[in-house]
């Protein structure tokens, strides 16, 4: 029998999320965040639903690529930005713009012979992964401004590290103030549009807005914000991953449940098995004790989690029957709510849904 799980897309609920970040944010440009296959909702799904959005972000050109074969003609920024000239000829193609982070890309866009591109200049502000350091911006921004592979207005961007710790008190705390000051400091006097403000700081930085802001997770309803989810800043949550019971067993006191024997029953009880498990995206590192919603009520899981099952405590449901649906995470069981208990993030976790799930719009 064909596996009885699905992914439910709300898209009213994406178009609601962009308008909460539009009025968080009143006056500025949003780029919508659809890299990783729109954050494991479906990028045409997303970007379809997020037309409204000014432009679209995402981490490769052949995303970009997917979006213009969707129809959709808004600006698309490649987060990677090129590595050789063939890369800017289908930036060209597709009408795209590329973030510029290396002195290669640098000498790339000084050496071109085809039409220019609009582009970001990237700031490394203190997440040290991509751009230019503090004192090399203004170098780049001259050298950009020069360039003959160039178009248009450069925007001067950077990327948080911290922007989910909203408290100075807090581990990182100080870390975002620190790199606004940074960026500031490094763009002073330069033209061009300012963009800062990544999910998180929309939430929770507004002196970070600056021209352009940047949400990714939020827009699908999701926080990345310890003990807090999408919820509780007035997002709504756009994916329902759901099951169903194929069996319910009764256990005795004492036995043991799954994989290396890690749960024994504390009394005789009813077990449920559904049908979800790690093959289909569900994390394997969820403990027992992990919610779950059987018939909208809570239960939780049972042992540990397979490939393809997942065993559920059922004490408090004895009328429990196989058939009956298992919402793994969705509006009544915030998914922030699983991630913490498999001591991940919310992200992880719809991106993390696999091929053989049933993905539905709604």
């Amino acid at each position: 029998m064909a596996r009885p799980i699905t992914a439910t897309i709300h898209t009213d609920a994406l178009r609601h999320n962009l308008g909460a970040m539009r009025t968080r944010a009143p006056g500025r440009r949003l780029m919508a965040m659809v890299k990783a296959d729109g954050y494991g909702h479906g990028l045409e799904t997303a970007a379809h639903a997020l037309r409204e959005a000014d432009a679209f972000g995402v981490a490769a050109i052949e995303d970009a690529a997917r979006i213009r074969a969707a129809g959709l003609e808004q600006p698309i920024l490649v987060l990677s930005g090129f590595d050789d000239p063939d890369d800017l000829d289908q930036l060209r193609a597709l009408r795209a713009e590329a973030i510029v982070h290396h002195a290669a890309q640098l000498d790339l866009l000084e050496q071109t012979d085809g039409a220019p591109i609009r582009v970001w200049l990237k700031v490394d502000t203190g997440m040290h992964r991509l751009g230019f350091a503090p004192d090399q911006v203004r170098d780049a921004h001259a050298r950009l401004r020069a360039a003959r592979g160039v178009a248009g207005d450069i925007v001067l961007m950077t990327h948080f590290a911290s922007s989910d710790e909203f408290d100075a008190h807090a581990r990182n705390g100080l870390q975002t103030p620190a790199q606004m000051r940074a960026f500031a400091a490094a763009t002073e006097g330069l033209d061009g549009p300012r963009s800062l403000a990544n999910s998180a700081a929309v939430l929770g930085w507004p002196d970070a807005y600056g021209d352009w802001i940047r949400p990714g997770g939020a827009l699908y309803g999701m926080s990345v914000v310890a003990g807090r989810s999408g919820a509780s800043f007035g997002l709504r949550p756009a994916m329902t991953f759901e099951t169903r019971l194929l069996a319910v067993n009764r256990v005795a006191r004492g036995e043991r449940i799954g994989y290396s024997a890690t749960w024994e029953a504390p009394e005789d009880m009813p077990v449920g098995v559904a049908a979800v498990g790690y093959g289909d995206g569900y994390p394997r590192l969820a403990p027992a004790g992990t919610p779950v919603l059987v018939n909208g009520r809570m239960a939780s899981v049972a042992g540990r989690v397979s490939m393809d099952l997942m065993t559920i405590d059922l004490r408090g449901q004895p009328d429990a029957r196989a058939g009956d649906p298992v919402v793994l995470w969705g509006d009544a069981l915030p998914v922030e709510t699983v991630a913490e208990a498999a001591g991940t993030i919310s992200y992880a976790l719809t991106c993390g849904i696999t091929r053989r799930v049933r993905f539905v719009n709604a």
